[in-house]
């Protein structure tokens, strides 16, 4: 999504709102993977809580997002449709990284960066959304918060590491 689109409908929203949820999945997905495959020089309580906090964040902003999906009065896309729009453009298969913390790091920026653009797009938009505008703003905002966060601590962990 581009900083400067508007979100103009309730179908717009929930579509993001959808792609969203999915981009929380694939983190808590990514994270738990993390933590079972994490070789045994590389684990310390530091990471393993690391790991494991990022999870518990994810569901907890995915569930808020499904909570604002379901006060929409818009016809759903296909979870299918929404996967795939999220596995082009922001999974990645892990092999692009030096460990689990540049994958983790990467995943938070991802969520970050979707966030603060889906902020933006809906402060510019004018349209009435089925869903009280402020506390939308209030929940993404929330959230992108929660994500710069994430990675300011995998950033910090990463230099004590080096």
């Amino acid at each position: 999504m581009k900083s400067a689109a508007r979100v103009e409908s309730d179908e717009q929203l929930a579509r993001l709102l959808q792609i969203g949820v999915v981009l929380e999945e694939v983190v808590e997905v990514r994270a738990y993977q993390h933590y079972q495959r994490l070789p045994e020089d590389e684990r310390d309580e530091r990471i393993e809580d690391l790991l494991e906090d990022a999870r518990e964040e994810s569901a907890k902003h995915r569930r808020r997002l499904e909570a604002l999906i379901d006060e929409l009065d818009a016809e759903s896309v296909p979870f299918e449709d929404i996967e795939a729009i999220v596995e082009a453009q922001y999974a990645r298969d892990g092999t692009d990284f030096d460990s689990v913390l540049y994958d983790q790091l990467n995943g938070e920026e991802t969520a970050y960066k979707f966030y603060d653009d889906l902020v933006e797009a809906v402060e510019a938009s004018d349209a009435d959304f089925g869903v009280d505008r402020e506390e939308l703003l209030d929940t993404l905002r929330d959230i992108r918060e929660a994500e710069a966060e994430g990675v300011e601590e995998i950033a910090e962990l990463m230099e004590e590491r080096a």
